[in-house]
């Protein structure tokens, strides 16, 4: 891989395509994926952050990572600004995860509610990524809002690991928004994470296929090696798909001649 490959998100640089949920937090997950996956950006919700306790997860998330706060909990726009411009009163910086959802069962984002908070915050000078469904026009939307640093479309709902459930729709924001498109939620297996970065997507956010996995050390470098073999492929140019038939890959004549 390319050291040079690198994405910016808000002016600053990053190398590594893995970024950290932290929904599931523990000691070891975040360890491994700074060590073993080379995480730049861990997310965290402001509520675990200021719980304290054994499991602060600040006490353990090294300085040199960017901090992405995000707005779980946050229902509607103006709840989300409101947790936004209290993690930056902490001291957690301008980087936001823009999270607003209603519907409890699914845990759908809203982005409606995600564009107009999107706008808001943008106008503050945070670097906003929002969490958001992938749909073209919604997406097109934040873009216009003037303030979105990339578009985080989800792959499958939030902890299922389904994998890239959206891939399609996941595909037209890539062909279509002149942003980075790092896909959140849903993905499972390494494979999967490959298989986004084949598409174009510019990293993926990963926590649960990862927090649950039987050894966390291993999967976290699992990942990390699957997120760049998909990158290297996708910077590489992958062979045309033969939608019928087959195509031999050697000549089928040749030495029948001789």
């Amino acid at each position: 891989m390319n050291q040079k490959d690198t994405f910016t998100l808000g002016g600053k640089e990053f190398s590594s395509r893995f970024i950290l949920g932290s929904g599931k937090f523990s000691l070891d997950l975040v360890k491994a994926c700074v060590e073993k996956a080379g995480a730049q950006i861990i997310t965290l919700a402001l509520r675990r952050a200021n719980e304290g306790g054994l499991a602060n997860i600040l006490d353990y998330i090294p300085e040199n990572v960017t901090l992405l706060p995000n707005t779980s909990g946050a229902r509607n726009a103006e709840e989300a600004v409101r947790i936004a411009r209290l993690s930056r009163e902490v001291g957690c910086g301008n980087f936001v995860k823009i999270e607003v959802v209603r519907d409890s069962k699914y845990l759908l984002p809203d982005n409606y509610e995600t564009i107009k908070a999107t706008e808001i915050l943008a106008k503050e000078g945070f670097v906003v990524m929002p969490y958001m469904y992938p749909d073209l026009n919604a997406a097109r939307d934040l873009v216009n809002a003037g303030g979105a640093a990339c578009v985080m479309p989800l792959g499958a709902p939030i902890g299922s690991n389904k994998g890239l459930c959206t891939k399609d729709f996941i595909q037209i924001l890539i062909d279509e928004i002149d942003l980075p498109i790092i896909v959140d939620a849903g993905i499972g297996r390494p494979s999967q994470a490959c298989e986004a970065m084949e598409m174009g997507a510019a990293a993926v956010m990963a926590n649960t296929a990862i927090a649950t996995a039987g050894n966390v050390e291993e999967m976290a470098e699992a990942f990390k090696k699957a997120i760049e073999a998909g990158r290297s492929a996708y910077l590489s140019g992958l062979g045309r798909t033969i939608e019928r038939g087959a195509s031999a890959s050697s000549p089928l004549t040749g030495f029948l001649e001789d």
